[in-house]
């Protein structure tokens, strides 16, 4: 009894040619399809990865709660009176700590293999950044609204009305894209994650305790009432009080955008040059 022959033969090289010659390639994906993917895989993020959604939800909360019925008696005299000065405030801080997430992916990413294979892949190579930034609106639409509505409860009222408070949340995605920037130049330039991780929370810690949300720069000595405007974040509170109370000027504005371009165009540029020299 004789076994069967395993033994596997070669394709002839004509035909194989003849094949792959004759194969259809699929289309080469574009810019607005690569972004669109990266955008839904950071949104896949806030169902499945719980440090995300603790970030946008619980954090906004605990942070609401804690300063308004811990410094409000001290600063204003009462948490309702407190609560109006700090709840535009707490908006910021929490978007702008939520907005290091997706820069802290990013760097996970280039240091676990992730990012070459899709540096290999035939796409738009910056849609990872952008495509992630893209995703990251819905986030920071979801911590907006968790501390507004925490707010409206505890007694913030809005004297600039419903058209005054959407305005403001319309800037904060303004800014936090443009803050992100800095964050994503941290992940791209430091290798070691947790470096990274470490220089992005100390850096994030002096931008948001040293500014003014959490009390009035004019209480502040003069030398750091006078390094506390230089902050954007303290443009960004000063603009966001503004436009929820009706109290905004045309100087406050405009400083808070200008924080936004300046923030875009210094920190932009280098971010994407060091992200297209890692894919070389």
């Amino acid at each position: 009894m004789t076994t069967p022959s395993t033994e596997v033969r070669p394709l002839p090289a004509e035909i194989f040619s003849r094949s792959v010659a004759g194969a259809e390639r699929p289309p080469r994906p574009g810019a607005l399809f690569a972004v669109r993917t990266f955008a839904w895989r950071n949104l896949i993020k806030l169902r499945y990865v719980h440090d995300h959604l603790g970030t946008a939800v619980v954090f906004p909360i605990v942070l609401t709660l804690v300063f308004t019925y811990l410094l409000g008696g001290a600063i204003a005299g009462s948490p309702r009176e407190y609560l109006q000065f700090f709840l535009p405030g707490v908006i910021v801080l929490s978007l702008v700590s939520s907005s290091m997430m997706s820069a802290l992916t990013l760097n996970r990413d280039i240091a676990t293999g992730m990012f070459d294979r899709v540096r290999s892949t035939p796409i738009w190579q910056p849609a990872v950044l952008v495509g992630a930034m893209a995703g990251d609106a819905v986030r920071y639409a979801l911590t907006s609204v968790v501390p507004l509505s925490v707010g409206l409860l505890l007694g913030f009222r809005a004297e600039g009305g419903l058209s005054g408070v959407v305005l403001a949340l319309l800037y904060l995605q303004l800014f936090t894209f443009s803050v992100n920037w800095l964050w994503m130049l941290f992940a791209v330039l430091i290798p070691q994650p947790a470096a990274a991780a470490g220089v992005v929370n100390l850096l994030q810690f002096v931008l948001l305790f040293g500014s003014n949300i959490l009390a009035p720069s004019q209480t502040m000595p003069g030398w750091l009432e006078a390094v506390v405007k230089l902050n954007p974040v303290t443009h960004a509170a000063t603009a966001t009080r503004g436009l929820m109370h009706g109290t905004v000027t045309s100087g406050e504005m405009g400083a808070g955008l200008l924080a936004c371009v300046i923030l875009v165009a210094l920190l932009a540029p280098p971010t994407i040059w060091l992200y297209s020299r890692k894919q070389r």
